[in-house]
């Protein structure tokens, strides 16, 4: 019988699940295609964009909202290391709420916006602020909806490159699954020095074979009962914990509320969220410097919560920290690349929680108080 996550045909569409799943399930194979899209490119991004990024006075800005906005979160201190530059993340919510702020330095700019429908307000007015504001503004529009306003508006605009996802990333279930790693990926391998076609094979492969040890663990984490749930990653894995408590977040329908930090900022105060109902996810850089906080924060978890209660997702074998859920096929690969099958983990637990509560995670809020493209914003004009 044909299971997806461990569920039968069907199950899961009766449950209002089915595209979420399939959605989930899919990404391995996404960001094949994804490699492929950039490769018949014939570096004519690269090659439009890196005149620009080897001018060193250049800011690089990483926009976007929600889960768009952690995809520049993961993706900022990588394409620093990278590029050699600082790379900023700033959400296009803060952006647009305070544009004199953030564009105060009227230096040459790539604003890189990250919006799955191209059609959130804060994305459009995050463009058109930055135009105004600043003297030099170039544009990377990284999008999954080719009839999106953003890409329609840039598409052949003079100083706009625009970086479109497959069609199947355009997530059609409320949360951003696909969208996320596949748009991720995108930038990657646009801007990132030294990305090949083989990693992405690497790990797409490595993808796949731990998908359903995934499922398998998920299932069992929520049926445990847990009631709070903890994702903690330093340097890019930071943006991945962020974005893996508004999964779980989005999906229950705020019925859980999960928190996210970093290892060592996690011990002050956020630390006092931790009871016998809570499950600490530790996501365990590659980084030979960071990984060392993160296991240090896993033995000290361990002292402080039931073993069980403390899981710790890895790339590489524990060394002197035992107990460590060993993924494999990823030891050699930096923590960018890492972050899309971690993510998988925190995709598929959030989706057995809505289950698990009762919801329908392909619509969690059937009275729409939440939307799948956010409604309700009015754009101020700038005085």
């Amino acid at each position: 019988m044909d299971r997806t996550l461990g569920y039968a045909a069907g199950e899961l569409d009766d449950r209002g699940a089915g595209r979420t799943a399939r959605e989930i399930v899919q990404q391995p194979a996404l960001w094949r295609e994804v490699a492929k899209t950039v490769a018949a490119l014939g570096g004519e991004h690269t090659a439009a964009l890196r005149p620009l990024l080897d001018r060193r006075g250049l800011r690089i800005v990483l926009a976007g909202a929600g889960t768009s906005a952690y995809a520049g979160e993961l993706l900022a201190p990588v394409l620093s290391r990278r590029l050699g530059r600082r790379v900023e993340a700033v959400a296009s919510t803060e952006l647009v709420a305070d544009p004199h702020g953030c564009f105060a330095e009227d230096v040459p700019t790539l604003l890189v916006s990250f919006s799955r429908s191209g059609d959130s307000p804060e994305a459009v007015a995050a463009t058109e602020l930055a135009d105004r504001l600043l003297t030099e503004c170039h544009h990377l529009v990284v999008t999954c909806n080719p009839d999106g306003r953003l890409c329609r508006e840039h598409s052949g605009a003079k100083s706009s490159t625009v970086l479109r996802m497959p069609a199947a990333a355009n997530d059609q279930g409320f949360a951003m699954t696909s969208s996320f790693t596949c748009m991720v990926l995108g930038v990657l391998l646009v801007l990132g020095d030294g990305m090949t076609d083989e990693m992405v094979h690497h790990l797409a492969t490595a993808a796949e074979r731990a998908l359903p040890g995934i499922a398998d663990r998920a299932r069992s984490l929520v049926a445990a009962g847990y009631e709070r749930f903890v994702y903690l990653g330093g340097g890019p894995l930071r943006g991945l914990a962020h974005e893996s408590a508004l999964k779980l977040l989005e999906l229950t329908a705020g019925q859980v509320l999960p928190l996210a930090d970093s290892p060592l900022a996690f011990r002050h105060g956020p630390k006092a969220v931790l009871n016998d109902r809570t499950l600490a996810v530790v996501y365990v850089s590659n980084d030979p410097y960071t990984r060392r906080y993160d296991l240090d924060l896993v033995e000290e978890l361990r002292r402080s919560l039931a073993p069980a209660s403390v899981l710790a997702l890895a790339a590489q074998d524990g060394g002197p920290v035992a107990d460590l859920w060993h993924l494999p096929g990823l030891d050699d690969l930096d923590d960018a690349l890492v972050a899309l099958c971690y993510v998988l983990f925190a995709q598929v637990i959030a989706l057995h929680a809505s289950l698990h509560l009762g919801h329908r995670p392909d619509n969690p809020f059937p009275a729409q108080e939440v939307n799948r493209v956010v409604q309700g914003v009015t754009i101020h004009p700038l005085g």
